[in-house]
């Protein structure tokens, strides 16, 4: 299963690498069944994910209790709830696998001394935190402007994947339409 994260990381930072056998022993294997919760909000999250097979949910309940699908994160991915790993307070997401998953496992000792001693480490961090920046902002800034009919249509374009590998539920979930309204939409196209 470690073969996948160091192609990874090959594929980021080139062959010539130091310490990446070091690298690579940080992280533990993790299989897990379809719907099983990795996080729940208001614990610690202990681990940053890296995603070898499968899909997972990053997820928040509103005040009465509708959830809400901040991402959905597949292969070959990194995924966590990177404030409460970083900070060690209480999540706010929830994380779950949506297919039966192989991840590997990063502890924050582990990540930390990563980062204090391979600098090649560091870059893959920093890449996965401007990966993820990106991603909140493009997608927070194109579903403020998009109808709900042009969000599915974007849906489509960028991620057409998703269409067939997820339920309409979750789908519905992640562009933030109720999800009847997603289906007669999606019957139109």
């Amino acid at each position: 299963m470690k073969e996948y994260l160091k192609e990874h990381i090959i594929k980021r930072l080139g062959r010539d690498l130091d310490h990446l056998d070091l690298v690579l022993s940080k992280f533990k294997p993790i299989e897990t069944k379809r719907h099983h919760q990795i996080l729940k909000e208001g614990d610690v999250c202990k681990y940053v994910y890296f995603i070898v097979k499968g899909c997972l949910q990053v997820y928040v309940y509103d005040h009465e209790m509708n959830e809400t699908t901040r991402d959905i994160v597949v292969e070959n991915h990194w995924c966590s709830e990177l404030i409460s790993f970083g900070s060690g307070q209480p999540a706010k997401e929830n994380i779950r696998t949506v297919e039966p998953c192989h991840l590997l496992a990063i502890d924050r000792k582990g990540f930390q001394e990563m980062m204090e001693t391979v600098p090649q480490f560091d870059k893959v961090y920093k890449q996965i935190l401007e990966a993820s920046y990106a991603n909140s902002v493009y997608r927070i800034n194109t579903f403020i402007s998009l109808s709900a009919l042009d969000r599915i249509k974007w849906l489509m374009e960028n991620r057409p994947n998703l269409m067939t590998r997820v339920s309409s539920k979750l789908i519905a979930s992640y562009l933030g339409i109720h999800k009847d309204v997603y289906s007669r939409l999606k019957s139109k196209l």
